[in-house]
């Protein structure tokens, strides 16, 4: 993400923080700010030319947008809770 969980920066962030906070699940953040070779990497990694990038278990799961849809289907909340109880 471009920043840190306790200082994102930029709204697209931001969002996916506050989620991830309502959901009360643990997570860590990657300042891609800090790292060009680490921002490219990730692209091509996950084929998804934005960020930030949920990953989910080490999946590529979305962006903000597809992150925002599925909290708001309950579809991201079920995902945490699998990979939380396993």
């Amino acid at each position: 993400m471009k920043g840190t969980k306790d200082f994102p920066q930029c709204g697209f962030s931001n969002t996916v923080v506050q989620i991830l906070r309502s959901l009360n699940v643990p997570f860590e953040t990657i300042n891609i700010l800090e790292n060009e070779m680490l921002r490219q990497g990730l692209k091509e990694y996950s084929s998804w030319p934005t960020f930030p990038q949920l990953y989910i278990e080490g999946e590529f799961f979305g962006g903000c947008d597809i992150t925002v849809e599925a909290y708001k289907s309950g579809e991201l909340q079920e995902l945490v809770e699998k990979a939380m109880c396993c």
